[in-house]
Parts: C-alpha cells; structure tokens; sequence
C-alpha cells in the first residue's frame, strides 16, 4: 500500500513557524474567536524534560484570521524547542499578532504541575486605537466546552 494513511504509515505534515491566514469574513464586526490547544508542548530548557501547556487563545480580528492547520503545526513546532514559559507564550502571542493584526489577542498558557508549580502566562495585544464595546454578560465558554463526555 502507498496510501501514507494505511497503518504504520508517516504522516506527511510537518512542523513549521509559518503562519497562515485567511480574509475576515465580516470586518465590520467586532466578533470574538476562542481556541483551545490542549496539547502544546516544548522542552524544559534547564532539564531538556517536556513541559505540557492548555493554550487558550482570544482575539477580535481585524482584516485577518489565523488558519487552523498552520496554527496546529505551529505550536507543533514548539515540541523539541527549549523554552521558558514566559517567554513562548509571549512568543507565540507576537507571532500570531506579526501575522494577523488582531484588534485585540490574549493568549493564556496553563502550564502543568512541575516540582510542584503551576504556571499561568497571560499576554495580550491591543490594536492602537482600537477600544472594545461595552461588554454584554453572556454565559462564557466552559474549559473544554467542545470536549464530549
């Protein structure tokens, strides 16, 4: 079999720094777009053990939006990076913020336990000019609110 989806075959993605995007599909609206990335991954870059993150990302695009395959081999590519976790977090934010200049972004990282700590990074942008409209109380997405079970 030459299908690479048979079993045992390679998975032909690969992990990259490239970010796609595609077009806002109504830019007259303040709309807000919540991911959830459970899976993240780098190395400690002390010890070289893995350190695993929820990244939960916010944001109001303007003209753009991140695509989501490019976004999944993106963070992919984190997986045998050393990195502390303030500084890939802010990383990834400016990344995502070089590629679709959001009105608005926050990227929170929930670190796992290690040696006993957990760590919560929260970095966020804010388009110069760009104020928010008065916020409405709607009920908010529950942590792993597309998760069955």
């Amino acid at each position: 079999m030459t299908n690479t989806q048979s079993l045992g075959g390679k998975p032909t993605a690969q992990p990259t720094k490239e970010l796609e995007t595609f077009e806002n599909p109504n830019p007259n609206r303040d709309f807000h777009i919540h991911m959830e990335i459970p899976e993240f991954t780098c190395l400690c870059p002390k010890t070289g053990q893995p350190d695993f993150a929820v990244l939960y990302l916010d944001y109001i695009p303007d003209q753009l939006c991140v695509e989501l395959k490019s976004l999944k081999l993106y963070t992919w590519s984190f997986r045998d990076e050393g990195c502390f976790h303030e500084a890939v977090t802010n990383r990834i934010l400016d990344d995502l913020v070089a590629a679709t200049s959001p009105k608005f972004m926050r990227l929170t990282a929930k670190f796992y336990v290690r040696g006993g700590v957990f760590t919560n990074v929260i970095a966020e942008h804010r388009k110069a000019g760009w104020t928010p409209q008065p916020r409405v109380d709607l009920t908010q997405f529950a942590p792993n609110s597309n998760i069955r079970g």
